[in-house]
């Protein structure tokens, strides 16, 4: 194994990270929300729970520094969207070079609203750093699905906008959708007939696979991913230029120290289960950081479980304020709340209060604005239905009952009373 050499670099980079917290310290950071307080009108003082971040760092392994290596290379080249991106994307590489130990492989979506957001410039430092990459630009599924063997490549596709961007394109490359969908997951083969005999074959599709692209990629695959939000750089933010031939000979060094580290911890992180800060399919896909971050040990594991509830988070928020889904049941619970809890509201009533908001989009859906055709519609995927609901003066009009929804509050959006998760489950 090479030597680690100092990374003149490294130095400040670290300088820039947030500040490691001590328990006990009193300027660690600021005051958090569930602090105790002193003001209690029994004179009683709450018991400190203490937060994650607080937790004292596992003893640093030669991973952490071969990831503190890797970050900030990525930094010297790339400006990602936090701090918390930047350690994520660190984590992701590595996990890259551990891949017959994960159950599954996420994909790392590298989105951005315009050009020249250093979309193109991540993936060229990841295709140094990364597993056996495969660019896959301008190629086939078939092509990519029998490039995946048992052994996997690191799959990254650049300009991915081309192929998903627009619903006929996306329409067009649907077989390339399900194999990335199908990927995400171990033992999901594609069967294809080869040969002059036609005999069916499985093909493997289990892969890492980064993604480039203007806009956000279809929603299947958003959601088995880590996603990165690149952004123009600002006045005054610099990188440095990247030059393949002075640049990629270290790049490969320090890939080589990581696979060389990694080898050994397959079985370690195949039979890891750690504790994550999250649940089902963002566990599923965050796990494999989580779990590299572990094995590196150092401030790493509470990096990556920090990185992964705030990103988690941003994208449930982004995906709140999208139009239908969510959104709409998220917009009914406080059309309810604000009537103080009716039992029920008429059609009419509920479209009503949903286009006051000038804030959502109800108002201007469609060409009328959202419409009882359009609601029912948005509901009934949701298994909710309208009904006839009476009226003060015993008279009955079409409208919706509020204990109909409340399961689907309780699943799908991000709070909910008391009260309703309890009447939903009874």
């Amino acid at each position: 194994m090479q030597p680690t050499t100092p990374d003149p670099d490294l130095a400040s980079a670290k300088a820039a990270w947030p500040p490691v917290a001590v328990p006990g310290r009193p300027d660690h950071g600021p005051p958090r929300e569930n602090a105790p307080t002193t003001g209690d009108s029994d004179g009683a003082h709450a018991e400190a729970v203490p937060d994650e971040e607080e937790i004292p760092d596992a003893p640093a392994t030669e991973g952490s520094g071969l990831l503190d290596d890797l970050r900030s290379r990525i930094a010297r080249f790339v400006i990602l969207p936090s701090e918390q991106a930047l350690d994520a994307v660190t984590l992701w590489v590595a996990a890259t070079h551990l891949q017959p130990a994960w159950q599954h492989a996420p994909r790392l979506a590298v989105v951005g609203p315009a050009k020249r957001c250093g979309k193109s410039r991540l993936l060229d430092v990841l295709t140094e750093t990364v597993h056996e990459p495969m660019l896959t630009i301008n190629t086939t599924p078939a092509a990519v699905f029998r490039s995946i063997s048992e052994e996997p490549p690191t799959l990254l596709m650049d300009e991915a906008d081309t192929i998903f961007g627009t619903p006929k394109q996306a329409e067009k490359n649907e077989e390339m959708r399900g194999l990335l969908n199908a990927g995400h997951q171990r033992n999901r083969y594609v069967t294809r007939v080869v040969g002059n005999d036609h005999t069916p074959h499985r093909f493997a599709t289990f892969a890492m696979a980064a993604l480039a692209g203007i806009g956000d990629l279809p929603d299947t695959i958003m959601d088995r991913s880590i996603v990165v939000r690149m952004r123009r750089r600002a006045e005054g933010e610099h990188v440095r230029p990247f030059r393949s031939r002075r640049d990629i000979p270290a790049l490969h060094g320090l890939r080589d120290r990581i696979a060389a580290w990694a080898k050994p911890l397959v079985d370690e992180a195949a039979n890891s289960e750690p504790k994550m800060p999250v649940e089902d399919r963002a566990a599923d896909t965050w796990e494999p950081l989580v779990i590299v971050a572990d094995l590196a040990a150092g401030p790493w594991s509470r990096r990556a479980r920090m990185a992964c509830k705030a990103m988690v988070a941003a994208e449930a928020a982004a995906e709140a304020d999208q139009p239908g889904g969510a959104r709409i049941l998220a917009d009914i619970r406080t059309v309810f709340a604000a009537q103080r809890e009716p039992d029920s509201l008429t059609t009419d009533e509920l479209l009503h209060q949903l286009r006051q908001d000038a804030e959502s989009p109800w108002a201007e859906w469609g060409r009328y604005g959202l419409t009882a055709r359009d609601l029912a519609a948005m509901l009934r995927e949701f298994g909710i239905k309208p009904g006839n609901v009476r009226l003060l003066d015993g008279t009955q009009r079409k409208g919706y009952m509020r204990n109909r929804f409340l399961d689907a509050w309780r699943r799908y959006c991000p709070t909910v009373h008391p009260q309703d998760a309890s009447l939903a489950s009874g």
